[in-house]
């Protein structure tokens, strides 16, 4: 396996290690060799790892070409959350507190290079903070407060910021490492809160499959949240846990909406809640919410049984008509004249007061964003079912024909995409959505918002990969930590 380490400027790699290429990050990023590269382990040392910095990207375009890059994009989340920084202080409060109580001064700064510091006595603390921060070069800073040490936060340390006394020491820790010859410990992360993941087995519209679900409850339990898989006869449960995730297909007269009431009454922290489930299942509500706060959708109508007639006049043909409570195209129909539209609405509104009527925009694919926390997460393309109008075709006898699937990283998604989408989830509520959103003539157009949405292995984490799952349990963890400080959300 190649070994690449990646710097700002080569010019301050100051240390000669035997089998290594060193390279600028520029040309990691841009230059077409380096992204044929196969199997490849990276070591990032960039100066910062901040968002959209190239030290992010470096890692982020590793990840995507399957490369191995040390630190990984979990990593370089974790080091910027103070969440996460003060678990790690807490799980490892007895050896902090052990290996610091001869320093004297109120504030102390470790220096940890591939696992390792000069000192000895600091070696397992290093060795541990390594293990949970996996960045070649590390610094972390502690501080004594009310007589105990605590970690206040860990950061890289740039290249050129590496003491001259040091650079032997360096030079031989990053030799072994790269040499394969180094122990480690294992991560481990105590429990602190119970997590119930809501899911239904025998459902084959199930919003995340199997892979997925093993992989939200590994990431779950790697930052100390004890997950179980629950179903509906789990119900009277519900208050043994601190927080609910639901990832069965969710409605409104339905067990889900139950669960997610009932765990909000009980005080979990619930993804997604009652109120996100109530607006999202409704299209008419969806339709008068982008109205009011001008966000861009097709042309749009109420229709009720006194204004049918005016829906051809007023959106043409072939026009959309939708029932309010409509999912996985099913609910959804075009109507290609006025025959066709008077047999549809009348069926309709035999079930509901009111349905929504939308101009019919063709295109081969509809954007799918994923929002969380009110932050975009992924970017799918879900292209439409083959010789269909819609990503999925519904056969007479129960068949479903799906469009394919592509995902790239949101940051090169198109940008007014994303901000249409992320407008349109923040109106909803600060929980997991997905948008969809259709582009056009150089314009977009926000179809409807998804709470639940699919997350299935292999397809909207291709880019991330289990960096997905990470940062939605960091969601949780984050606000059960300020709910346990009695911070209020709201």
């Amino acid at each position: 396996m190649s070994i690449l380490i990646v710097v700002n400027n080569v010019a301050e790699w100051k240390f000669h290690i035997p089998g290594v290429e060193v390279i600028d990050a520029w040309s990691y990023l841009t230059r077409p060799e380096y992204g044929a590269l196969r199997t490849v382990k990276l070591f990032n040392l960039c100066r910062s790892y901040r968002y959209q910095t190239a030290g992010y990207y470096v890692t982020l375009l590793a990840t995507a070409r399957g490369h191995k890059p040390l630190p990984s994009i979990t990593t370089i989340q974790d080091m910027k959350s103070q969440t996460m920084v003060r678990f790690v202080s807490d799980d490892l409060d007895d050896l902090i507190q052990h290996t610091l109580a001869p320093i004297h001064s109120d504030e102390f700064a470790l220096s940890v290079y591939f696992g390792r510091n000069l000192a000895k006595r600091h070696d397992r603390l290093s060795l541990h903070l390594f293990n949970l921060f996996q960045a070649p070069l590390l610094r972390a800073h502690f501080e004594r407060c009310h007589e105990r040490w605590q970690l206040k936060n860990i950061s890289p340390i740039p290249v050129g910021e590496i003491p001259e006394p040091h650079h032997g020491f360096v030079i031989q820790e990053a030799t072994e490492y790269f040499a394969g010859r180094r122990s480690s410990v294992r991560k481990r992360v105590p429990a602190k809160y119970d997590l119930a993941i809501l899911h239904n087995p025998q459902d084959e519209l199930s919003p995340s499959d199997t892979k997925a679900l093993d992989r939200f409850v590994k990431a779950a339990e790697s930052m100390g949240l004890a997950t179980e898989l629950v179903t509906r006869d789990d119900y009277a449960r519900i208050a043994e846990f601190d927080a609910l995730f639901i990832r069965e297909t969710t409605q409104v007269n339905h067990h889900t909406y139950r669960f997610a009431r009932r765990a909000t009454t009980e005080g979990l922290v619930v993804i997604d809640d009652p109120e996100s489930i109530l607006k999202c299942a409704n299209k008419v509500y969806l339709a008068e919410l982008m109205a009011r706060h001008k966000v861009p959708v097709p042309r749009t109508m109420i229709v009720h049984e006194d204004n049918v007639g005016e829906i051809g006049k007023t959106l043409g043909f072939p026009v959309v008509l939708k029932q309010p409570d409509a999912a996985f195209s099913q609910g959804v129909v075009k109507a290609n004249n006025e025959q066709e539209l008077l047999e549809h609405a009348t069926a309709f509104l035999e079930r509901s007061e009111l349905l929504i009527a939308q101009e019919y925009l063709p295109t081969t694919f509809d954007w799918r964003i994923g929002v969380c926390d009110g932050q975009p997460l992924y970017a799918c393309k879900y292209h439409m079912a083959t010789g269909h109008w819609q990503i999925v075709k519904n056969d007479g006898g129960g068949v479903r024909k799906y469009g394919r699937a592509e995902t790239i990283p949101v940051e090169i998604a198109p940008r007014h995409v994303v901000r249409a989408a992320l407008k349109a989830a923040n109106l909803i509520g600060k929980g997991l959505y997905g948008v969809d959103v259709k582009q056009t003539n150089g314009h977009c157009f926000v179809i409807e918002v998804n709470d639940n949405p699919n997350i299935d292995a292999g397809v909207e984490d291709k880019i991330l990969k289990g960096e997905l799952y990470r940062r939605i349990m960091e969601t949780f963890l984050r606000r059960l930590e300020r709910k346990r400080a009695g911070i209020d959300e709201s």
